[in-house]
């Protein structure tokens, strides 16, 4: 991204109001018109309309961003973003799909674990959801009082990962 774009996306950011988000579409969609491939415009096209509540439109934008080469840490987020609107339209399978290629690809993301876990929910994968977060404090809370307990929280999130990938829909104790 040359540096005069990232200036004017940064203008463009500067003024956003998020209550009203159609003055910052308008001008990202005149740096879509110069830019229609560039990979963070289409991100952040996507992320303006999703802000403004049409996620519909922002899912095209965000398809094509990911598809686009986006790399780095607006990749990270681009698939926080996309995986949450597939939740949030009901594209549960979709959003587990796209979350769990995210963390492959950055394993170590807090937020993308944290959004994982409400898509898993949504998609009635209870006991992996609860599980993963158990993990993410387990891995990344780092306590003298979680310390100690650390070994039990990755027993107990795998005990409960187990619960939904053997078909079970018992309660873990």
């Amino acid at each position: 991204m040359s540096t005069e774009l990232h200036i004017e996306l940064a203008r463009i950011f500067a003024a956003r109001n998020r209550d009203n988000m159609g003055p910052t579409i308008a001008a990202l969609l005149q740096v879509y018109e110069k830019h229609p491939l560039d990979p963070r415009v289409l991100y952040e096209v996507g992320g303006a309309y999703d802000t403004a509540g049409d996620e519909t439109t922002a899912l095209g934008f965000y398809q094509r961003a990911m598809t686009g080469g986006l790399d780095g840490d607006v990749r990270r987020r681009c698939y926080l973003q996309y995986g949450s609107t597939l939740r949030n339209l009901g594209r549960l399978d979709e959003s587990v799909t796209v979350f769990a290629q995210a963390r492959r690809e950055f394993p170590d993301s807090v937020a993308l674990g944290a959004f994982e876990a409400l898509s898993l929910h949504a998609a009635g994968h209870v006991n992996t959801a609860l599980g993963s977060l158990l993990a993410l404090i387990a891995d990344h809370v780092h306590s003298e009082e979680i310390e100690r307990y650390k070994p039990a929280l990755r027993g107990n999130a795998e005990y409960l990962t187990s619960l939904d990938s053997s078909g079970s829909t018992e309660s873990a104790r």
